[in-house]
This record gives C-alpha cells, structure tokens and sequence, in this order.
C-alpha cells in the first residue's frame, strides 16, 4: 500500500512539472509575441517622431477630403517592340487610410491610421494579336515627408503576367514574381532611394518638394518589369521648370518628361517617357495626352448606366 501511495506521488508531481513546463513555454510565447509589437511600435513611433511634416492646405484638405476621386483619362501612344501601339492611360487619385503594419487598406478609420494619397495608374494597349494591361500603385503618405509606404505594380498579357510589390519598412522590402526562368520569384531588400513611382503623387501634394539636381532613384516598377532591367536605384538627374519635371537616367538612356498644371490641385496634363527600343536600341518616345478629368466616387458606379462615365472619359 505505502508503495501504491509512492508511485501515485511520483505521478502526481510529474502531472504538475509537465503542467508548468506548458506555462512557462505560453508565457515565454506570449512574452515574445507582446516584444516583438512593442518593437514595432517603438520603431513606428520613432519614424514619426523624425519624419518632417507636411502642412496641407484649407484648399488642398477641400479638394481631396470631399469624397470623390480623381480620374483623368490620356490619349496613349506606348513605344513596343520598335512600334507605336494606340491605347488608353486612366491615372486614378484618391485619398484613404492606411494600415502602417500590414500596409494595406483600412476598413475603418482609426488614430493610428496612416492618410495616403493612392494613385492608381492603367495602361491598355495592343501589340498585334494580344492585349496588354498594366497597373501600378502607389500608396504616398500625405502628412509626413516620407517616401511612399508602398508600390505595386502587375502586367498582363497573352504570354503571362509579373507582379513586383515593395514595402516601406526597415529597408524597402521587395516581392517580385515573373513567368521569365531568369526572373521568376525574387525577393530583395533596397536602399531608401527616391522612388520614381512616387513623383507622381509628390507632385499633386507640392511641386516644389520634388528632387532636383543629381541623386539615385529607383526607376518605375512598370519600366524594370518590363525591359527585363534590374530592380535598383540608378544615377538620376532632374529639372523642373514652369509645369514640367524631367527625370534622366545616363546610363539608362532613358528620360521621364511629366507635364503638370503649376496651380492647384496641379493636374497631370499628360507625359513622355523615351528609352532604347529593340536589338539595336533605338530610342523611341511613349506618349500621353489629357483627355478629360473628372471627380467622383467611382467605387459606387456599378450600374450599367454608369458606363456613360466612360463614355465622357472617351475610354470606349
């Protein structure tokens, strides 16, 4: 009986080792998971505490906070494969919150939100038999004077389709995946250079901000993807003068010229964009040209009547 009494001692301390052993491997998780936030949160708390701020206007909180979007529709000519292909370019501004650790959209507002100003820009062309869609976006923090909190850009065609996306964290964190073998999957981290993709937004915040002079920039997402050049910054230089702002890249041969309205809200009046074409590298020059503007809550056109929208934007 006293031997009984001894192994059902024995069991019972082992039930209870176990039973804290468990407690401890939680707690130490739970430990590890509240460290790992704290971090990010003091490492989010120190960017805005660093970051300058922007002072945005009356006019400009009027323009962009009064529910609508922005869409401006060109007339493209896209330089591919040594040829000018007509086609359609849509530029799409809105304003939204932003989740800063998942860096996405939020569904609901909230103080630790960050404001954007998203632009999301489509082109729709033609080379011969098959079509072509691309879209890039690009998520542009509105009052702080930081480089974009996110760019993603995809490109679809009949012979398959890529998606590239960068995330502002430590470094910009990047995810890009191909159908080419010599591209494929690829995931990189890169220097805070200026951001090419990002001018775009810059501008209809402050012309005035915009980087001139001679600096390293990231060139588009939409250009690397589809030249086949490697995704880095490059020797750049830019001017602006009187409602135009012009990007070269030397060794790139290749020049961004944007054409933009000097007075508020600033409007994107249309682009160039030249490089070396083909196996012999010519260069040749895309095209894009203003066809209408219009303000509206697009996210709620869904009616087959809402199309006359379209029509407006000439995009039928």
């Amino acid at each position: 009986m006293g031997f009984l009494k001894k192994m059902f001692a024995l069991e019972r301390a082992i039930f209870f080792f176990i039973v804290a052993i468990a407690l401890l491997a939680m707690l130490i998780s739970c430990k590890k998971e509240t460290g790992d936030d704290i971090a990010f949160a003091k490492a989010d708390s120190i960017q805005k505490n660093t970051a300058e701020k922007r002072n945005l206007s009356q006019e400009w909180k009027d323009y962009w906070y009064a529910g609508t979007a922005e869409i401006s529709s060109y007339k493209l000519d896209q330089a591919r494969y040594d040829e000018i292909r007509p086609g359609t370019a849509v530029l799409i501004y809105v304003t939204e919150d932003f989740l800063p650790k998942e860096q996405v959209k939020a569904d609901a507002q909230n103080d630790s939100n960050i404001p954007v100003l998203k632009l999301n820009a489509t082109k729709k062309f033609v080379t011969g038999i098959y079509p072509y869609s691309i879209m890039t976006s690009t998520f542009y923090p509105v009052t702080e004077k930081k480089h974009a909190v996110k760019v993603s850009q995809s490109t679809q065609e009949w012979c398959g389709h890529v998606y590239a996306q960068l995330n502002n964290r430590g470094d910009f964190e990047v995810t890009s995946h191909s159908y080419f073998q010599s591209e494929a999957d690829q995931e990189m981290n890169l220097p805070k250079d200026i951001l090419e993709n990002e001018l775009w937004t810059q501008i209809r915040l402050d012309p005035t901000s915009l980087p001139t002079g001679s600096f390293k920039a990231i060139p588009n997402l939409e250009y690397i993807r589809n030249s086949h050049k490697e995704l880095r910054a490059y020797d750049a230089t830019a001017t602006i003068e009187n409602g135009t702002y012009t990007i070269t890249y030397p060794s790139l041969q290749r020049s961004v010229v944007i054409h933009f309205s000097p007075q508020f809200p600033y409007t994107i009046e249309g682009w160039t964009e030249t490089f070396p074409q083909g196996r012999d590298g010519t260069p040749m020059t895309t095209t894009a040209t203003k066809i209408k503007t219009i303000k509206s809550a697009y996210w709620g056109k869904k009616s087959i009547a809402d199309e006359a929208l379209r029509t407006e934007l000439q995009l039928d």
